[in-house]
């Protein structure tokens, strides 16, 4: 069941103390996370942020833009990251340069052709998202953290991104659509 705010069930939005930006909290899991659920409904949810204040309102974003694209990816946390745990291990402790080797070695073997992302993502991702594939639905600008969203938005359909550094950890990004 969604709520007002867009998110599925047993989640809610809360604020950083840290970086004053909103993330989104699983009370059932007790796990937060800079990205929405991938079951939100992400129209939904940025009108209730801006509404409330939690995402500013600049006049580039007041211009109607509807655009949504629609990403896989698979993310390697390490030590350093906003939050070093995964579905996978409830303490991460590589080092930014062993996760950084780890996604390194993702890449080539995407690139190569030996495995697709989202079959790679199912069993490597440290992102909830694994168990679909990476896929994080549809969303549109103002709901990823910026260098994901700068870096998803500059994807052509079937196109996959180099290596993305957020505070979540490292990245690989597929446009699907």
């Amino acid at each position: 069941m969604i709520q007002v705010n867009g998110l599925p069930e047993d989640w809610e939005i809360r604020c950083s103390r840290s970086r004053n930006l909103p993330y989104y909290y699983n009370m059932k899991t007790h796990e937060s996370f800079w990205e929405p659920p991938s079951d939100a409904d992400l129209e939904v949810l940025k009108d209730y942020m801006i509404k409330n204040g939690l995402i500013p309102v600049s006049s580039e974003e007041n211009k109607v833009n509807d655009e949504k694209i629609r990403v896989i990816h698979l993310l390697v946390k390490h030590n350093h990251s906003r939050r070093p745990s995964s579905w996978k291990e409830p303490n991460i402790t590589r080092t930014k340069q062993e996760a950084m080797e780890i996604i390194l070695k993702y890449e080539a073997k995407v690139r190569s052709g030996e495995i697709s992302l989202g079959e790679l993502a199912v069993t490597e991702s440290d992102c909830n998202s694994a168990k679909k594939a990476g896929d994080l639905g549809f969303f549109g600008k103002g709901v990823m953290q910026r260098e994901f969203e700068e870096a998803s938005f500059s994807l052509q359909p079937g196109e996959m991104s180099h290596v993305v550094e957020t505070a979540s950890g490292y990245h690989l990004i597929e446009r699907i659509a």
